[in-house]
């Protein structure tokens, strides 16, 4: 059984900042890769950000682009997201998962595991 919990959501002005981190567990957790997606009021869940635990490549959405770094801790099976320069269109609830697959980060479908959600909230 893995399990994946996030932290670090809350409520901020536009412009600034949050860290958002993803604690894993699990008795055979090793996934090749972590991911951030986000679901706003009304929306489709959509790709935020992953990194390859196995290259340590990045990727992101067009629309976090310079804003936002993935980083992971192997050691810890933790994923942060940093953010920065926050908007409004960044409300949402994220969520953190992990995937098995070798490609397709930016792909829910590649996820096996996910986590209940974290709430971030930009004010203007």
């Amino acid at each position: 059984q893995v399990q994946l919990v996030e932290s670090g959501g809350g409520l901020v002005q536009a412009g600034g900042s949050l860290r958002l981190s993803c604690a894993a567990s699990g008795r055979t957790f090793s996934p090749y890769a972590m991911g951030w997606f986000r679901q706003a009021p009304g929306k489709e869940r959509e790709f935020v950000a992953a990194i390859s635990l196995i290259s340590g490549n990045t990727y992101y959405a067009d629309s976090v682009k310079g804003r936002f770094t993935i980083s992971g801790d192997n050691a810890k099976n933790t994923v942060h997201l940093q953010m920065s320069s926050l908007k409004p269109d960044d409300t949402a609830v994220y969520f953190c998962a992990s995937s098995n697959a070798l490609y397709a980060y930016t792909a829910a479908y590649a996820y096996n595991y996910w986590g209940q959600g974290t709430q971030v909230t930009v004010s203007s």
